[in-house]
């Protein structure tokens, strides 16, 4: 692309904890990021982040509010996305596999005990210094 993309990132909190996927495909094998995609066109930042969820994880979500935005450049690639993260609530289900070509699995990880490997955004997000739970 000649441009950057729009993706839409969400962190669900339940219990005091985050989801993270596992990524399976080439694009952030093997690195831990939270539910989200590409935002489609005419679509609102929330339902983008409702759909992506669903579709990833098959959960319900509720209360989704806009908490950063960050600059994702990975350079080896030529891929440059900006993300727009969300925030929002664990509302009904269990994280299931849903898309098995992209993620392996998902996990509920402590903000202060996320694992090592973490995809570019999520990285991002962190060094800007937010925190979910501290909305």
């Amino acid at each position: 692309m000649d441009y950057p993309g729009v993706g839409v990132a969400v962190y669900i909190r339940r219990n005091g904890k985050v989801l993270l996927g596992l990524r399976k495909s080439a694009h952030g094998k093997g690195e831990w990021c939270a539910p989200g995609g590409k935002l489609n066109m005419n679509e609102s930042l929330e339902d983008c982040g409702c759909r992506e969820t669903k579709e990833e994880t098959d959960l319900d979500v509720k209360n989704l509010k806009f908490i950063s935005i960050t600059n994702d450049i990975w350079s080896e690639i030529g891929t440059h996305y900006v993300t727009v993260w969300l925030v929002t609530d664990w509302h009904s289900g269990e994280a299931k596999h849903m898309e098995l070509d992209k993620f392996e699995e998902w996990g509920w990880f402590s903000w202060n005990k996320l694992p090592k490997s973490l995809f570019l955004s999520t990285r991002n997000f962190i060094k800007a210094g937010y925190n979910p739970f501290k909305i």
